[in-house]
């Protein structure tokens, strides 16, 4: 297919066959698959189905000096030469111009469960969903969203609590799995809502997929995209909470809970010019808090120009070295979408 096609049309027109793309972005009716395959892009249901590298069958691409390139097979299995599909996905354009894609389609789920779950903190939330796994369970999806971001899509949710827990489980055992999660969360929720019909599935979800809209609406974004290990995301959410506070600087938190992989975001006043000095500091120690937590700059969204300062922190100087003299190999003149990620 086209890189220009929408991913939430795609899914439609895969849903007509009794299948779907897994990823599931929550600008799925925004974001191209060109887009997703840029930035290597995750959503709701990565934590089971993986990011966008993990439905990648195959790129056509043109490289820097015009040359016309196919990657990948159509065989179940394969593993000639390097991965040049997957070292291309997530590359952010700097390494190749993709012309085309063959993405992986599976079959949509015999069946679902989804529960809601609202707790009196976020933190509460965070270790309620690294309990999920702890239990066995690999559900399909956990969202969790922040009071404030509640607040900002409706204030009635603000008051049902203090952070909502969004958990979905697909398949044959979806039902089984969803008792487990109940128990599993009721300890610590203050309520919990389950469902196996779909269209309230879509109702519960709705507060997940509104959560940038209704802050779009407060002000300028600024869409952070962290991940740490699950063990630690409770601890991640507390320190964020403190750097929010530090620099008097709000910050609206939603994450992929079940592989750890957070947006706290940096919300200020449209009329600015820029960004405000103390948003950039908070920005900066988020970034190292993801790491002195044993993990990522990005999750999800790529490096683009905003982390690049940070990525020789993470990668350390040899692999840094290494990922500078690929994308030597393939852009020797550096015409490829200039300084961006490296």
């Amino acid at each position: 297919m086209e890189p220009g096609v929408i991913t939430a049309v795609l899914d439609r027109a895969a849903g007509a066959h009794g299948l779907r793309y897994a990823p599931d972005p929550a600008s799925a009716a925004l974001s191209t698959i060109g887009g997703n395959i840029a930035t290597n892009a995750g959503g709701l249901r990565c934590a089971k189905y993986g990011v966008t590298r993990d439905s990648v069958l195959g790129l056509e691409a043109v490289l820097a000096d015009g040359t016309v390139v196919g990657t990948g097979r159509r065989t179940v299995k394969g593993v000639t030469g390097y991965d040049l599909t997957a070292l291309l996905t997530g590359s952010e354009g700097t390494l190749a111009v993709i012309t085309s894609a063959t993405v992986r389609l599976r079959p949509v789920p015999v069946a679902t469960a989804t529960l809601a779950a609202f707790f009196d903190s976020f933190e509460a939330a965070a270790e309620a969903s690294y309990a999920i796994g702890r239990a066995g369970i690999e559900p399909a999806l956990a969202e969790l969203v922040d009071g404030p971001v509640l607040h900002a899509i409706d204030p009635a949710l603000r008051e049902r609590g203090a952070a909502l827990l969004l958990v979905q489980c697909d398949g044959a055992g979806a039902a089984a799995e969803a008792e487990v999660v109940a128990r599993v969360l009721a300890p610590s929720a203050t309520a919990v809502e389950t469902t196996t019909d779909p269209v309230e599935a879509e109702s519960l979800l709705a507060a997940r997929r509104l959560a940038l809209p209704a802050l779009e609406r407060l002000g300028r974004p600024l869409i952070e995209d962290i991940a740490v290990p699950r063990s630690r995301l409770a601890e991640a959410v507390r320190e964020i909470r403190a750097i929010s506070a530090r620099h008097d600087v709000p910050v609206f938190t939603i994450a992929h809970a079940a592989d750890g992989n957070l947006h706290p975001i940096i919300v200020v006043d449209r009329s600015l010019p820029g960004l405000p000095d103390a948003a950039w500091e908070a920005a900066g120690e988020i970034f190292a808090l993801a790491l002195r937590l044993g993990g990522t700059l990005t999750g999800e969204h790529g490096v683009g120009v905003l982390k690049r300062q940070w990525v020789a922190d993470e990668l350390g100087p040899a692999a840094h070295a290494l990922q500078r003299r690929i994308k030597r190999a393939f852009d020797p003149r550096g015409v490829l979408n200039p300084g961006k990620c490296l």
